[in-house]
């Protein structure tokens, strides 16, 4: 991939605790009238959104776009499903990593790229156990203590 300038609008933080995550994808979204205004000013919520695979197709569900305040549009749905922008590879790809079991694709950031077009990074995660999460609270513990203790000396 190229190393484009990205602005990061959001990042879903639980992603990474609940799931451990493997084959990361950058893809658009088929966004509808001023939703791309909505993004920019970051009224976005990710962190409860998942996606589907749909007859070939990827949609995202339960991405939270809040209606642009200088919008005029009635039956505006700020959760409504929205179709993820991938290549026919790319999706075969992804299907072929869900037939696995327990394995779903989490949305992880929602980005601007350089050319000002809103992109998503999706990743397929298989759920943590219990246990897996309280081991990589503690790794994450054991490291911030290290750091302090360098920090001091």
């Amino acid at each position: 991939m190229k190393n484009e300038n990205k602005h990061i609008i959001t990042q879903n933080k639980k992603a990474s605790f609940s799931y451990t995550l493997s084959d990361f994808f950058i893809c658009g979204i088929q966004l509808q009238g001023s939703e791309i205004k909505s993004i920019r000013l970051k009224q976005v919520n990710i962190s409860e959104s998942f996606c589907i695979v749909n007859k070939n197709e990827i949609y995202i569900k339960n991405m939270d776009i809040e209606k642009y305040k200088f919008c005029c549009q009635e039956n505006y749905k700020a959760k409504r499903e929205r179709k993820l922008l991938l290549n026919k590879n790319e999706i075969r790809k992804i299907k072929k990593s869900l037939d696995e079991k327990g394995m779903t694709i989490i949305p992880t950031k929602l980005l601007i790229n350089q050319k000002g077009f809103a992109k998503i990074e999706i990743a397929i995660g298989k759920g943590k156990k219990t246990y897996d999460k309280r081991q990589s609270l503690k790794a994450k513990d054991a490291k911030l203590e290290i750091e302090k203790q360098k920090r001091i000396k």
